[in-house]
């Protein structure tokens, strides 16, 4: 699907690698084919010596060799980055954003009338090829188009189409915050074992896997979580008793509320 495009990144921090990472490894892109940007010299110097790639300290060079140019920077710096950049894209150009809570709007509103937008919101597992990114097809993208970049970005993971640009704040406090979620959650579980004699290391590898595996199955099952869920909790025994402990606790309304959280703050980053 990517053929012979070539695919430069405006900054790169960890989801730039992350996506470099997938693209190199899954074969779809040989290491020639992607270019990165970074003021960050130390930083760039880094990712073109453990990639292979091309490294420029300017924005808009990346962006001259481009066909797939991936926006990939804080949103407090896009309208310097676009600024940069603006003369560079054209209409034969795809131009990516993954930057949390930055409309297609925002960004047409800075750029020439004729670039192709999408927004993308991966997440971090993607480092390890098994992240998720929603695929939003902006301003004058069509089914064509957003093939390519869901193809791109399956490179790294799975992804979903999303066609209502407003959702994607709720992928974004969902899939793109929810690393840090269960992270939370295995470093939880880690520390109950150890609390109650494990081994660090044992502790982290039963919670760790566990929580792989039991995503694993709601993936592969087709089985709704609740459905499984009471496969392991049989009457009267002990997961019964420790998920009763979890609602009286408030889990499910802390897990709710900490989406609810992250969601706000996508839209105010936004609207700024």
């Amino acid at each position: 699907m990517l053929g012979n495009k070539r695919i430069g990144f405006l900054g790169s921090g960890n989801m730039a690698e992350a996506i470099i990472r997938g693209l190199i490894t899954s074969g779809m892109v040989t290491e020639t084919a992607i270019s990165v940007s970074d003021r960050n010299i130390e930083r760039l110097n880094s990712i073109v010596e453990t990639y292979g790639i091309e490294g420029y300290s300017k924005n808009f060079e990346v962006a001259r060799r481009s066909d797939i140019v991936i926006l990939a920077v804080k949103p407090q710096t896009i309208d310097d980055v676009l600024d940069d950049i603006r003369d560079e894209l054209d209409s034969e150009k795809i131009l990516v954003s993954i930057a949390a809570g930055v409309k297609t709007s925002k960004i047409a509103g800075l750029l020439r009338d004729n670039v192709k937008i999408v927004r993308v919101m991966p997440n971090t597992p993607a480092l390890v090829l098994s992240g998720v990114s929603a695929v939003f097809a902006g301003r004058n993208t069509g089914d064509k188009e957003k093939e390519i970049i869901m193809s791109l970005f399956r490179s790294t993971g799975k992804t979903v189409s999303i066609e209502n640009e407003s959702l994607m704040d709720a992928v974004t406090g969902l899939s793109g915050s929810g690393p840090a979620y269960v992270y939370t959650f295995i470093e939880a579980l880690s520390d109950a074992g150890v609390k109650e004699g494990l081994s660090r290391e044992d502790a982290n590898t039963l919670a760790a896997q566990t929580v792989f595996g039991s995503a694993k199955m709601v993936l592969e099952q087709n089985k709704h979580p609740a459905q499984l869920k009471d496969m392991v909790t049989s009457p009267g025994g002990t997961t019964i008793a420790g998920v009763a402990m979890l609602e009286e606790k408030g889990f499910r309304a802390s897990v709710l509320s900490a989406v609810e959280a992250a969601v706000k703050k996508s839209r105010d980053l936004g609207d700024k």
